[in-house]
Formats: C-alpha cells, structure tokens, sequence
C-alpha cells in the first residue's frame, strides 16, 4: 500500500540515508548491474505486497524481453526519490501521490525525477473497522461517533489507558492519522504495529476474537475483502486541508497511482524507459494476485510468472 506515506524528510537526511537505508537487494535477480552487453536495471520494491508484485513482474519481462538483468532494491519509498535522482535506482512502479513531499515533489520539478504515467490501479488509503463493529455499533460508521470517550474506550488497550488505540501500521508510510486525530479532538492514541504483516496478524486475532479495532488501511488489499473491513467515514478531502500536514482534520484523498524514473534512464536504456511507460497493473489485477501472496503465502516472484503465462496478450502491447 500501501502511500503513502511519511510527513516531510529534509533532503540532508534524505541524501545522507540513502546509501544505507536501501534495504537489501534481491539476490535472486542482481549481479553485476554493467548487465553484459545490456545496461543492468535497478527497480525499487517498497514495502507493500502489490509492490512486490508489480516489481516482479516487470523484472521478469524485462530480462525475458530486452535482455537487462534487474536488480530489485528493497527501499523506503521516502527514500527512492533521491536514490532515482542519483541514478542508483532506475524506477519506482507504485507511487502514492499523496505521500508525495515537497522535497520529493522538488526532484520531479527540476527534472531529476520523471513520471511515467499512470499504473492503472487507484489506492484509497482510510480508516477501517471489520463489518462486526458497524453491526453492533452503526454509530461508528462515521468519525463522529468516535468522539465519545466510552465509545473510544472499546478500543482501548493497556497501553492506551481509557483512550481507544488506532492501529497504524509500517511508521515509514505516509499517515495523517495523528494529525487528523488532534485536529478532530478524538479520544484516541495512535499505535503503529511495525509493518503491513505486523497489522494484518493483529487484524486477523482481532477477527477471530470478534473483538474492535479501528486501523489505517487501503484498498486494493486483499485483507480488505478477507476481513471484511468497512471505511470510517471521515470529513470530506479538501486540497486546503492538506495545506499543512500537521492540521489536517479530513479524509485521505482517492490515489490515481503513477510510475517514476531517473531522468537518466532515457539515456541508459530507451527501451526499457519505453517498456515501464507503457507498464500497467489495474485494481483488478492486482487483486487477483494479491490474496495469492498474502493469504496463500504464494511467493510474488511465482505469482507474477504465472500472471505472465496468462495475459501474453496484455503484455505484449507494452513492448
């Protein structure tokens, strides 16, 4: 998702972090990234399954295709902008545009970064509660029935005391939701879980239990049909509401989701720039191979080759 994501990052930090904050490649798909008579590709794989797959994917065509070996380079995605500018990552494949920050926003406006064009899948990033909670509290399909400090407190945990808990999730993701929780004087403390994988076991014990739980989350998932998660639904987005990341008091906006690029790859490889331009995943692709990886415990890299043995014809079109 998974966004997204994290409230503005100086540029100091972010240059000084970037060499070391990468995360690991995959080992699997790197080598010598010279790539033989090809230039070696480098994609960021952040850390969201539908990430995972659309990376995979694109690795597989490409060194199937055109013949560059790929590097897939696990990444804070508030990181891979700098890491694009630098040339060190070629391209990102999901791209939250509200998670967008002016310092990432400077790389696109002074061309260092390029957009790709839209992915195809829209991202709607949210409060959610499982359908078990509506049912025994309607009230709470929207945020004003939150602001009941006995209602808040069926929420709650020993670490939050008579507040209620808001579950966040990876902290490295865009999320308002402190903001949001000030602005609308709501009864409640936010708590990230660590990780997508932390919040969705916490989810799943929280279901299991039939017990509430109110979190941050975003469509396309697949824990979002699983679980039968239903959205909270909040003040109406606005453009002026996110003005100043600290007050905002509204609803995430709707994420067209864009690719981007290192302004150097038209030179490195045109052809693959070609490729990645033209690179699509819509919401229903995605959540055909979401439950797969995420429920099934299916590896991506295997997912994304048997999506590739079954829609030949859409891909083709990309070349």
């Amino acid at each position: 998702m998974r966004s997204k994501r994290v409230l503005a990052t100086s540029l100091v930090a972010v240059f000084a972090l970037v060499a070391t904050a990468c995360g690991s490649d995959d080992k699997k798909s790197s080598g010598d990234t010279s790539g033989g008579d090809k230039p070696g590709i480098t994609l960021a794989r952040n850390a969201w399954t539908a990430s995972a797959i659309n990376v995979e994917i694109a690795k597989q065509l490409i060194e199937s295709e055109l013949g560059n070996e790929v590097t897939i380079k696990d990444i804070d995605e508030n990181l891979q902008f700098a890491g694009m500018e630098s040339g060190d990552i070629d391209a990102a494949l999901e791209i939250w545009p509200s998670g967008i920050t002016e310092d990432e926003q400077a790389f696109i406006d002074d061309g260092k970064v390029i957009e790709l064009g839209e992915l195809g899948a829209v991202g709607q990033i949210g409060w959610y509660v499982p359908d078990y909670v509506l049912e025994d509290h309607p009230d709470l399909a929207t945020w004003e029935g939150l602001k009941d400090p006995e209602t808040a407190k069926l929420f709650a945990t020993a670490e939050t005391g008579d507040k209620g808990r808001f579950l966040a999730t990876d902290p490295s993701y865009s999320q308002y939701d402190e903001a949001i929780v000030k602005a609308l004087d709501l009864p409640f403390e936010v708590k990230y879980s660590g990780s997508e994988a932390a919040t969705v076991a916490e989810l799943d014990a929280k279901v299991a239990a039939k017990e509430p739980v109110i979190m941050y989350w975003w469509t396309p998932t697949a824990a979002y049909a699983k679980y039968n998660l239903k959205a909270v639904e909040l003040p109406e987005y606005t453009e002026e509401c996110y003005a100043d990341p600290d007050t905002v008091d509204c609803a995430y906006p709707e994420d067209v989701l864009i690719k981007a690029a290192s302004a150097k790859l038209g030179t490195k490889d045109p052809k693959v720039l070609a490729f990645l331009e033209n690179f699509q995943m819509t919401n229903d692709d995605q959540l055909g191979m979401l439950p797969t990886v995420e429920i099934d415990k299916e590896p991506a890299e295997d997912v994304a080759a048997q999506w590739i043995t079954d829609n030949k014809s859409v891909w083709q079109a990309w070349f």
